[in-house]
C-alpha cells in the first residue's frame, strides 16, 4: 500500500510537472490534460486505501462516527465502509452478549474491539460475512465458577455456571485471533490498529513529540502496580553507555533550529540495528510507528508512575500489553523521526516529570 509521504511527493510532481512550461512542451497539453485527472484520482484512492499507520482519519469518522459518505467517494470505496459499518453493528450486538456474561462489572473495550477488526479486515472482501461471535470471543476467557443457590424444598446448594473474563493482554488477544480467525496478525497491524484505536478516542491522530505529546501520553491509563524500585536498573545499551552519550538531559542548542531548550533525555550514539534492551520490568504500554517526532517509539509503564521511554528506534520487536524484565530486548537503535543520525533517546519518567536518566543508569 502506498505510504501518505510517499503520495504527498506524488501529488507534489505531479502538480509541478503541469506548472513546468517546458515540460508541458514536450509532454504535450493533450497529455497532460488526459493523464493528470488520472494520477490525481489514483493518488486519492492509494491515500484512501493507505494501509501504514496514517490512517485517513475521514474513513475511521466514517466507520466509527457515522455520517454521509461524499458522492466523490468511489463506489468500491464506498462499499468498504459501509461493509464495515456492518460489521460494527454485529460486533457491537456480539460485545453487548458478551458483556452480559461477565461479573463484576466487567466490559470490553468496543474501541479497541473495533479498532483491531478494522485494521485486519477495512478492504477484504465481505468482512461483514466473518464470524464476529469467534472475533470478539478472542477478547476474552471463560472461567467455571459456583455459587450457592435455595433449593425448591428451602435447603442450599451449589451450583456450576460460566462467566465470561476479558484477556487484558493484548498479545494474547491477538495469539487467540490469529488461531481462531486463521491469520497472520502481523506488527503493521498491530500498529495500524492502535493508531486507530487513539485516532477514535482523541478525535485526532496522536503526537508524536513535544507538549502535545507529553499531555497525550500522561493521560493514558498505566497500571496499579506498585513499583517495585530502581536496583537492577539496566542500561538499554549496555555497560559502555557513557562513551556514547551524545547530548545530556537538561538545556542544549536544539540541532534543528539552533536555539536553546530543553532536552527530555539522554542520547545514545549507536549503529543502526544495535539492540535497545528495557531498563526495568514492567509492561509495554504504547508502541508507534511514526515518521515524525519520536519516530518509532516504545514506553514501559513499570508501575507507581515509573516510565520509560525509547525513540528513534529502527525496529521495535514488542507490541503493547506485552511484559518485559530488565534487559529484554524491546527495540533496534535507528534515525527515524525528529533525529540526525543513528541514536536511542531515552527518557525516565516519574508521574508525568522528566527526570535525568544519569540518575538511574547503573
Amino acid at each position: 500500500m502506498a505510504d501518505p509521504a510517499t503520495i504527498g511527493l506524488a501529488v507534489k510532481a505531479a502538480t509541478t510537472a503541469l506548472s513546468d512550461e517546458r515540460l508541458r512542451k514536450t509532454i504535450g497539453w493533450i497529455i497532460a490534460a488526459i493523464l493528470s485527472p488520472l494520477i490525481l484520482l489514483l493518488v486519492i484512492i492509494a491515500s484512501l486505501l493507505s494501509g501504514t499507520a496514517d490512517h485517513n482519519n475521514t474513513a475511521v469518522g466514517l466507520c466509527f462516527e457515522g455520517g454521509v459518505i461524499s458522492g466523490n467517494v468511489p463506489e468500491s470505496y464506498r462499499g468498504y465502509i459501509e461493509d464495515m459499518r456492518g460489521s460494527f453493528t454485529l460486533l457491537d450486538g456480539t460485545i453487548a452478549s458478551i458483556n452480559a456474561e461477565m461479573e463484576d462489572g466487567g466490559s470490553l473495550d468496543s474501541t479497541r474491539v473495533k479498532a483491531i477488526f478494522y485494521a485486519l479486515f477495512f478492504g477484504a472482501d465481505s468482512p461483514s460475512n466473518k464470524d464476529h461471535r469467534r472475533f470478539v470471543e478472542s477478547f476474552v476467557t471463560y472461567e467455571e465458577r459456583t455459587r450457592t443457590v435455595e433449593n425448591e424444598d428451602g435447603t442450599t446448594g451449589e451450583e456450576s455456571y460460566t462467566v465470561a473474563v476479558p484477556i487484558r493482554e493484548l498479545p494474547v488477544v491477538y495469539a487467540t485471533i490469529s488461531a481462531s480467525m486463521g491469520l497472520n496478525v502481523t506488527a503493521e497491524n498491530q500498529a495500524n490498529a492502535s493508531e486507530i484505536y487513539y485516532r477514535v478516542l482523541y478525535g485526532s491522530p496522536a503526537p508524536t513529540y513535544g507538549q502535545e505529546f507529553d499531555e497525550w501520553s500522561d493521560g493514558l491509563p498505566l497500571s496499579d502496580a506498585p513499583f517495585i524500585g530502581a536496583d537492577g536498573f539496566c542500561s538499554p545499551l549496555g555497560e559502555g553507555w557513557r562513551s556514547m552519550a551524545t547530548s545530556e538531559f537538561g538545556y542544549r542548542k536544539d540541532p534543528f533550529t539552533g536555539q536553546t531548550k530543553g532536552h527530555s533525555g539522554l542520547d545514545l550514539g549507536a549503529g543502526k540495528g544495535t539492540p535497545i534492551r528495557a531498563a526495568l520490568p514492567g509492561t509495554v504500554y504504547v508502541v508507534r510507528y511514526s515518521i515524525s517526532g519520536y519516530g518509532y517509539h516504545v514506553m514501559v509503564d513499570h508501575g507507581g508512575g515509573f516510565v520509560t521511554l525509547y525513540a528513534h528506534c529502527s525496529k521495535i520487536l514488542v507490541t503493547e500489553g506485552q511484559t518485559v524484565d530488565a534487559g529484554t530486548v524491546i527495540a533496534e537503535v535507528g534515525s527515524t523521526g525528529r533525529s540526525t543520525g543513528n541514536h536511542l533517546h531515552f527518557e525516565v519518567r516519574i508521574n508525568g516529570e522528566k527526570q535525568n536518566p544519569r540518575s538511574y543508569l547503573p
